[in-house]
Order: structure tokens, then sequence, then C-alpha cells
């Protein structure tokens, strides 16, 4: 169905899987959020000018919020009631920055809102060794499909998962300049029947991280503990915790709480460990009970403040100490270390699927084993409940995992 009543448009109701057509805010400006066939949502607005229909691209959404498009689609109403052309008066700057120029507001828009470093300098270097080359000069409203299809082709094939960042980060600056009026209509970087008509479909590859083989995980411990530095001690906690490697890399001693002995027996394992927020791909506090294990590895980082696990210039360690390990541990062994299914050899975020294989062929608790990898399930009423109740529960199951990797349980 293509046609549809006016409702007030909710982020909600935008967010949720909308079947392809348009769908018109209750707003009374002809704003409507035009769904494809392939997923991709736009804004459009229809409004009449002079007696005739005209309609107005405002941008791709999510790029362009709700509140922002009903903002811009007033502005345009208004602009018509008063007998001036909404394509005209939005092209309001007497100078049309170029891509490059308009970029440079976006990139660091973006940078604001991610923590990852490496994915702020991404943003930079993508742009500008694969966009600016051919767009970096252009006006923004001279941008043609047919300029982003030539800067993206070279990359497409060779390039699948660069060539699909480039195109929406490209897709993002040219929407920012929709809004903030330098340019008009629909947006030349859209995928949905744009560039989806020019562009081969990128093969479906697999991007799971390699994972240890649990027929392979205890020859794999017992080879861990034998190695030296702080690196194998790293990788030790990211195994016995289930946890991400940046979630260990930063780990401070203050972010631990040791119980009193009389705590301790009573709960069964030792303290709490507590990783901030911003060090949490869900950006959300999360909690982990000490057992022994865990404790002996902590101790064996031999640091006593700060820090637990920092390099010789007193700054954390890198990813690649522990992927490094894991390389080394793998050619080491006369059989090796590889995932089932890619053959590639195992890295450290691999470890995690490792674990929740485990926990799925021994019958354990999934609600656990989701909470001790910081996996959202079920409800915010029901995470929030199970974040607090299943303690106990996650100690013993780390215990079980500990003992399996020992050979011992």
């Amino acid at each position: 169905m293509w046609g549809r009543m006016a409702k007030k448009l909710t982020i909600q109701y935008l967010n949720s899987r909308l079947e392809a057509g348009r769908y018109y805010d209750s707003s009374g400006t002809g704003l409507h959020i035009h769904v494809r066939s392939s997923g991709s949502k736009s804004w459009s607005q229809k409004l009449r000018f002079r007696g005739k229909q005209i309609e107005l691209g405002l941008g791709s959404y999510p790029s362009v919020s709700l509140a922002e498009a009903r903002e811009l689609a007033a502005k345009n109403k208004k602009l018509a009631a008063s007998g001036e052309n909404p394509r005209v008066a939005r092209r309001v700057p007497t100078t049309i920055p170029t891509f490059a120029e308009v970029a440079e507001i976006v990139i660091r828009l973006k940078q604001s809102e991610l923590s990852n470093p490496k994915h702020k300098a991404q943003w930079r270097s993508t742009l500008e060794t694969y966009a600016f080359p051919l767009l970096g000069h252009m006006a923004v409203d001279e941008i043609t499909v047919n300029d982003v299809h030539l800067a993206l082709e070279p990359i497409w094939s060779k390039k699948p998962e660069t060539a699909g960042r480039v195109r929406g980060r490209i897709q993002s600056v040219l929407d920012y300049a929709t809004v903030k009026g330098h340019r008009l209509g629909p947006n030349p970087a859209i995928w949905g029947g744009n560039l989806s008509i020019l562009l081969p479909a990128k093969p479906k590859s697999n991007n799971h991280h390699p994972a240890l083989q649990l027929k392979d995980a205890q020859r794999w411990w017992h080879e861990l503990k034998r190695r030296d530095g702080i690196g194998a001690k790293a990788l030790m906690l990211v195994t016995l915790t289930g946890s991400r490697s940046n979630e260990v890399r930063g780990t401070d001693w203050s972010e631990f709480e040791l119980y009193s002995e009389d705590k301790a027996k009573g709960s069964g394992f030792y303290g709490e460990w507590t990783r901030p927020f911003d060090r949490m791909k869900a950006r959300v506090e999360h909690r982990i009970p000490i057992t022994g294990p865990i404790l002996e590895a902590l101790h064996a980082s031999k640091t006593s403040s700060g820090l637990v696990f920092r390099s010789r210039s007193g700054s954390p360690i890198s990813d690649m100490t522990m992927s490094a390990l894991m390389k080394r541990m793998h050619t080491a062994d006369e059989i090796g270390f590889v995932d089932k299914v890619s053959k590639r050899p195992a890295v450290p975020h691999g470890l995690r699927s490792t674990y929740r294989d485990w926990v799925a062929e021994h019958g354990h608790s999934r609600e656990a084993a989701e909470l001790q990898l910081a996996h959202k399930f079920g409800g915010a009423t029901e995470h929030a409940y199970y974040r607090t109740d299943l303690l106990e529960q996650r100690a013993e199951l780390m215990n079980k995992w500990h003992a399996f990797l020992e050979g011992t349980g």
C-alpha cells in the first residue's frame, strides 16, 4: 500500500520495519517519509505553490532527524504561503560551499559522537582518500549521482567494506548540506533505487571474528598459562570473563571492590569489578563478580594502583598486544588454533563466541551468559532485574568455565 493516512510520526515508528511507501506526518506541512523497497528512508515534502504541487527532498533518515525535518517543512510551507518559492528561497547562501568545506563540519560533528580514536580518524581519512580527489573541490549543489558513482567505482569491488563506509559518509555530508539549504533534491549518495542501479551489490561476507574451537580450548589455555608478559595476563582476564579487549585493557584498580571475608563467604565470590559506561559498547555501566581465578589473574599483573595492564610508557597496552600473542600461539602450535568455519586463526574477540558455545553445549543459563557478555536481551525492566540478581549465578558459571578450561570440570 503506497499511500497512507497522515499520522503523528514518532522516532519509534520511524525506526520500526516499515513497508515500502510514503508515510505522512500529521503536522499539516506535507512532510512524509519515503520508504523504498531497499529499506532506505528519506524525507520529502509536498506542498502547493501558486496553484501547482511541488515536491522537495529534505534529506535521508536518520541523518536528518524527525525534529529537523519538521522544522524545515514548516519553514518551506511558510515561504510558499508568502509567495516565495521554497526551492529558490532555501538557497539563501550567496556562496555555495564545497564538499570538502561541508565535510569538515560533519567530520567534527561525527567525531564528537564517537569514543573510539580509530573510528574518529577513519571518518576523516576515508573521505580525504576516496571522496576528496573527485568531490572535494565541487560545490555541494553541483554533485550528481554520476559524480558519486565515479568516486566509488574504483574501490567498490576491491575494497567493498571501505567503499560502503565511504558511500555512507558522502551521504551524511550531502544530507547536512541539504538541511542547511545548500542543495535541493534527493541525495545522490543514497543506495536503494539510486546507486544500487549503477553499482553491483556487495557480496555478503562472514564478518564474525575467528573463534577458538571448544575442542582446542583446553590445549590453548594451558599454552597461554605458560606465556609470560602483561599481554598474556590481560588475555587470561579476557578469557575468564568473556570481556571485550578494550574493557580489559583500560582497567584501573579503582574499579575493583573486594568484599569482607564474611560477605565473600556468603556470596561465593570475592567482590565486584565495575566497568564504567564509556568503556562499554552498550554505553551502560557493567559489573562482573570477582572469582578466585580472576583474582589470581589480577595479582599476576604485578601492579597495585592505576592501570592494571599498562605498557612501559604507562599507557594502556594496545589491542595488538593480545592479537599478536594469539598469532604467535597459533604459529607455535603443531595443529594451530583456527575458527571452525572460516579456518582463520582465532582472535581475542572470538573468545567470547567460544565461551557462548560452551554455555550452549553444556546447557547453562542463557540469561547469565548474556549478562556476563554485556549483551542486552528482553525489556529494560527484565534487564535491570537480571543485572542485580544474577551475580551469584554468573560467578558460579565463570568458575565452571574455568574448570572446563583447566580440564577439571
